[in-house]
């Protein structure tokens, strides 16, 4: 769902409750409800459609995807469900438990224990979690807390929703499906648990919004998110099929939604990218000046290969978000 109809439909909700600290306010990535002075819970809940052959591989991806809601908020996964619809018309059983062992093995990977699940016969196969974690109440990363100055660090570079939806299509060379299955199924954990040892304002993932969505979310009405598009990484191989029109219905969606709160100042360049629905994106982090080189540093020295600081935090101009 594009980001305006899903403000429209959520707005309607009353979510209110003192022990909330985290609700559907500010389209945050995960809740957080309080339990006592040191422990908070978090919880977040996601799905989606396969983007690769391999059911394993499928069942990692999505995993890392659902975890990565806990991840951004600086919280650490305690259980997980699985959330299964399962076409069971056109797959054997096998696969069936092939997803749910990949699914197993990211959240094993991060600490986390499988407590049960629910599963359904769907016509298109689905597949994502319902996870919990911890948090110290004040320690929470919240998305649209920026400050002016801070600059932008993003931990994996954009494109996958043109490379998912070109390996659904058939239109991506063989060679470069293990490369971008494992950027996808690589988790958020170690960035989130680095991002904690700096002074990071504000944090966030980028997942179906695209960057622009979720920093527009970011910008929270009250800065300018501005981007220098050449530091943006962007998956070399995304590049020539956006311009075939490769590009999945979500990005278009996100375009229509923001390009109007966007100032997009490069002629020649094609902006779909900016926009692209992206599935287990990395982390969006508003970081100190002072951070701005040690900390992607230790990311990169940690496997986050791609990360880059790609902006800065205004404020608040004509527009929401200027790329130049």
């Amino acid at each position: 769902m594009a980001p305006g109809e899903l403000d429209k439909v959520i707005g309607k909700l009353n979510c209110s409750n003192e022990n909330l600290i985290v609700g559907i306010e500010g389209n945050e990535d995960a809740t957080v409800y309080k339990i006592d002075d040191t422990r908070a819970l978090v919880q977040t809940v996601d799905l989606i459609t396969p983007v690769v052959d391999d059911p394993y591989l499928y069942g990692q991806i999505a995993a890392a995807n659902s975890l990565s809601d806990i991840f951004a908020m600086g919280a650490d996964v305690i259980t997980a469900m699985n959330i299964m619809g399962f076409d069971g018309a056109n797959h054997p059983k096998e696969v069936l438990g092939e997803i749910l062992a990949g699914g197993q093995s990211k959240i094993a990977e991060c600490g986390g224990v499988i407590a049960g699940g629910h599963t359904i016969e769907t016509p298109e196969m689905l597949y994502g979690l319902s996870v919990s974690g911890f948090i110290h109440p004040e320690h929470i990363y919240r998305n649209n807390t920026p400050r002016v100055g801070d600059l932008l660090i993003l931990t994996k570079p954009l494109g996958m929703g043109v490379l998912t939806t070109a390996i659904k299509g058939d239109k991506l060379e063989k060679s470069a499906i293990p490369k971008v299955a494992n950027i996808l199924a690589q988790l958020n954990q170690k960035a989130s648990q680095i991002m904690r040892l700096f002074d990071v304002s504000a944090c966030t993932d980028i997942t179906g919004f695209g960057l622009a969505g979720h920093a527009y979310e970011m910008s929270a009405g009250r800065y300018s998110m501005q981007f220098d598009y050449d530091s943006i990484p962007i998956l070399s191989e995304a590049i020539p099929l956006s311009l075939q029109g490769v590009v999945p219905g979500g990005s278009h969606k996100n375009r229509a939604y923001l390009e109007s709160k966007t100032l997009f100042g490069l002629d020649g360049v094609d902006d779909i990218l900016f926009y692209d629905a992206q599935t287990s994106g990395g982390l969006l982090m508003a970081v100190s000046p002072a951070d701005a080189f040690t900390l992607p540093k230790r990311l990169i020295d940690e496997g986050y290969e791609y990360t880059a600081v790609i902006g800065e935090v205004l404020p608040l101009q004509e527009k929401s978000l200027i790329v130049r």
